[in-house]
């Protein structure tokens, strides 16, 4: 069995080394956990996985391996937790829903009558009202009907149990799915230069110590705060396709924002152009030009252009092919101007990577950026950061 949850775990793109197998082995020989799934489980989990953005994954594997393992142990006696019940009442159920569970005895009774069923049951039970089992009406078990139950183990079939045995806690960290709010900031981390600038209002503890021990009296040194200090050019495709992926585009917005002090903005429409803004609202009447954009700002900027890159070609290639004016030279003379003065120019983009090949203007645009497209993926932002990182401004 054990080789079989390497084998999966490998599948799964987890790396699990013959060396952290002999480590998993020699934790349970020498007993450092009780004899259970659940210290199981984290023991092997915090044994193979070195990355977060991987928990899902491994959640998905170790319950597909050891599924059997589960079931069984589901039915022998236990030691459920008391503070289930009223933990997810306190947090979930209204007045009513409470008054409803009620009926069937207070918590302490609904806990200690499953404590009890787990530790008299015998067999695997299919049906019925009484028993911890599959089907039938019974409050504990899986796959039944029972607007009060504990759901152990099985498939939610009508969303109503008051406990899920093997909920998987991590499914939005999986570096293969979209972003997420609390994990945009995390990626966006890879790209840092810390430096001290400004005014010296941070106290320098270790020099103030240093200081007063050579003076012999209180010496307060203070220094300016250390903040991030890579400066990042954002290019923000709005309207038309990418009305879809406004919420995501929101938040990375948001995370840009608050990770890099030295961050400018600018919003176009599918293809760059002679001009971008800053407001919506007036993109028409207060336009920034595209060529003093390239004359204010540095080469040491990053530059990371966020869209679908969904257009018709001739936005690209031919001038006057912009869909909303004449544009007097081609889309794809602006972005070779960008790429130029700034060497460290990644572009994201929202739509599945497996769909780039079926899109002309995705490939045509991801060639003007020299290849540095991914995807608006956990793992894709992650890569984005990691090559700005190496390009130098």
């Amino acid at each position: 069995m054990f080789f079989n949850f390497i084998d999966e775990l490998r599948a799964a793109g987890i790396q699990a080394s013959f060396k952290e197998h002999l480590v998993l082995l020699e934790a349970l020989d020498k007993e450092v956990i009780d004899r259970t799934p659940e210290a199981f489980y984290y023991l092997s989990r915090a044994t193979f996985v070195k990355d977060e953005g991987l928990l899902d994954r491994f959640d998905q594997v170790f319950n597909k391996v050891f599924k059997g393992l589960l079931s069984d142990y589901a039915q022998r006696p236990v030691d459920v937790p008391e503070d289930w019940l009223k933990a997810v009442a306190e947090k979930f159920l209204t007045e009513e829903e409470m008054a409803a569970i009620q009926k069937m005895g207070s918590w302490d009774e609904i806990m200690e009558t499953l404590k009890k069923r787990l530790e008299e049951q015998e067999k695997r039970h299919q049906g019925g009202n009484k028993w911890v089992g599959t089907g039938g009406t019974s409050p504990y078990g899986n796959s039944g009907y029972n607007p009060e139950g504990v759901r152990i183990g099985g498939e939610a079939k009508h969303g109503k149990a008051i406990k899920v045995w093997e909920q998987r806690a991590f499914q939005n960290l999986d570096n293969t799915r979209e972003l997420g709010t609390r994990n945009i900031k995390v990626a966006l981390r890879r790209l840092r230069r810390f430096a001290r600038e400004g005014a010296a209002d941070e106290l320098d503890l270790d020099a103030t110590i240093e200081g007063t021990a050579r003076q012999g009296w209180l010496d307060i040194r203070m220094r300016p705060e250390r903040h991030n200090a890579v400066k990042l050019l954002l290019f923000l495709d709005v309207g038309g396709s990418m009305d879809p992926f406004i919420k995501l585009v929101e938040e990375l917005f948001s995370a840009a924002t608050a990770e890099f002090k030295n961050l400018e903005f600018f919003y176009f429409h599918n293809c760059l152009y002679e001009g971008v803004w800053k407001d919506n609202r007036r993109r028409w009447a207060e336009r920034t030009t595209t060529w003093d954009i390239l004359h204010k700002y540095g080469h040491d900027y990053k530059v990371m252009f966020v869209g679908d890159a969904a257009m018709s070609p001739y936005e690209i290639t031919h001038p006057g092919g912009s869909v909303e004016h004449f544009n007097e030279e081609a889309g794809a003379v602006w972005m070779h101007r960008v790429a130029t003065t700034y060497p460290a120019t990644v572009w994201l983009n929202p739509v599945p990577e497996k769909q780039w090949t079926y899109s002309q203007s995705t490939k045509m645009m991801k060639d003007l950026v020299g290849g540095s497209m991914h995807p608006l993926t956990l793992q894709g932002l992650d890569a984005a950061m990691r090559e700005l990182t190496r390009k130098k401004g």
